[in-house]
């Protein structure tokens, strides 16, 4: 049987298989400096270990790694799906799982030596971003190449999801991560001052807006309706959610940049249009739930359903409660406490881990020449473990947060702060304890999906999946 009659699930596999590993090793990091701010002594004494290098490295595992590893596995797998074509080349894809893995690893050594451009989730240092960029200018050619040689004429709507988040991350690397090198290990910036820092939140934003909103919308639109065995609500409301979604997001980073040297009308631009992203995000969720019209009864049995809808749950979650942040009088509350983590992980657990896992279980037991994952009860009990700890995990943050920003604002008659700033770092001790609890049950779940992932594939066969004739019917 020819190579070109089957699709290539070798890649697909490869990346899923990854994303499974880096999210164990991004989630264990993200609980152990939690653990730290908790307990700081365990930071003991030893540079590499402290919070601020592995934080970054946290970021990096479960964005770049865990995050990105998914995007590949299931862009790959949707694009041929809905294609019905074999992907653009093999050699490129291959270079793309190879290249992004040396990637990982280099950012996993140079974070927690303190090699960094200290800007938020562009930390890494300039050998490293010119890597990514070629990386991602092929991604770009095997995505678009299949594409162009597609079988069916249609381009399905996961499609302009994935394709938007290539471009825009392509675009957004490139133009943030331009700086002047001074040795191998150190560069400055391109970009000087204010102009520097609006660069970045374009980028920061754009950012979440990209890779952990628009590339996980690609799965929405594939998974949901094929493991609720429903056809898309509204095919028309999807392309109306896409085109106002991806020209809305790009206008909204400088809700990040309030009450600083911005000036006033950007930062005011920024909040409009974090408003205005309320509507096409909210119609991409009731989208993605409406889809499951007339089969709500299979999330009784269905785990993985479960992972997948909830997390369109969180997602219209953190869709409301950012756009709220962006308001001025609110963020004069809200900015540089822990409400803002709550709200990070509320899209990160609750929204891109979830669809993300939900979509893995999905692709694993077909990667495998089997019928369902090992154990359909592990992924019942990752869900509500996973689930458990979310809550505990943004709840706990909530509270600190708000109770930080009233207890900063709070003043004396006389004009003198009420508390010092140690005082609220002590009254939010509790929540750190509450938010390692958290995070450690999510581990926990990812853990179980290591375990299953593993009995799945162990002896599971490499499959080839034949491309479907599209020979008339009378042929």
């Amino acid at each position: 049987m020819g190579t070109e009659l089957n699709y290539n699930y070798k890649i697909v596999k490869q990346f899923t298989v990854a994303t499974v590993v880096w999210g164990v090793v991004g989630m264990l990091v993200g609980v152990f400096i939690a653990a730290q701010l908790a307990w700081p002594a365990l930071n003991f004494d030893i540079p590499w270990l402290t919070y601020g290098r592995l934080r970054p490295l946290h970021t990096n595992a479960v964005i770049f790694a865990f995050g990105i590893c998914g995007l590949f596995a299931t862009s790959y797998y949707v694009v041929q799906r809905t294609c019905q074509v074999r992907l653009f080349s093999d050699k490129l894809a291959a270079f793309t799982f190879w290249g992004w893995q040396l990637v990982l690893v280099a950012a996993a050594i140079t974070l927690p030596m303190g090699l960094t451009r200290g800007k938020e989730y562009a930390e890494l240092e300039w050998p490293i971003t010119i890597l990514i960029a070629v990386v991602w200018v092929v991604y770009a050619v095997v995505f678009f190449g299949t594409l162009v040689k597609r079988k069916v004429q249609h381009i399905y709507v996961a499609n302009w999801f994935f394709g938007a988040y290539i471009i825009a991350v392509a675009l957004l690397h490139i133009v943030n991560g331009a700086s002047m090198p001074a040795s191998i290990g150190k560069s400055y910036s391109a970009y000087s001052g204010v102009q520097d820092a609006m660069i970045q939140w374009w980028y920061g934003h754009n950012a979440v807006g990209f890779i952990l909103t628009a590339g996980y919308l690609g799965m929405v639109y594939y998974f949901i309706p094929k493991q609720a065995e429903r056809p898309v609500y509204s095919y028309r409301l999807s392309i109306v959610h896409f085109w106002a979604l991806i020209f809305t997001y790009m206008w909204a980073g400088p809700h990040h940049l309030h009450y600083t040297a911005l000036p006033d009308w950007t930062q005011s631009i920024g909040m409009v249009f974090s408003l205005i992203l309320l509507a096409p995000s909210w119609g991409g969720m009731i989208n993605g739930m409406m889809t499951l019209s007339g089969a709500w009864h299979k999330l009784r049995s269905d785990p993985i359903l479960k992972f997948l809808i909830v997390s369109l749950s969180f997602y219209g979650m953190a869709t409301f409660e950012g756009p709220m942040m962006s308001i001025k009088t609110v963020n004069s509350l809200s900015h540089y406490t822990d409400w803002g983590i709550a709200h990070v992980h509320s899209g990160a657990l609750g929204w891109v881990g979830f669809i993300t896992m939900g979509s893995i279980y999905y692709l694993i037991p077909r990667l495998s020449g089997k019928k369902e994952m090992w154990s359909t009860r592990l992924i019942d009990t990752h869900f509500w473990v996973a689930t458990i700890g979310i809550v505990l995990y943004i709840a706990s943050m909530w509270i600190a947060g708000v109770m930080q920003g009233l207890m900063w604002r709070a003043v004396n008659p006389d004009g003198t702060l009420t508390y010092t700033f140690v005082e609220g770092v002590k009254a939010t001790y509790p929540y750190y304890v509450i938010r390692f609890s958290g995070g450690l049950l999510y581990l926990s779940g990812m853990l179980l999906m290591a375990y299953n992932t593993f009995m799945t594939m162990r002896d599971g066969i490499a499959i080839e999946a034949r491309i479907p004739s599209l020979l008339p019917a009378h042929a």
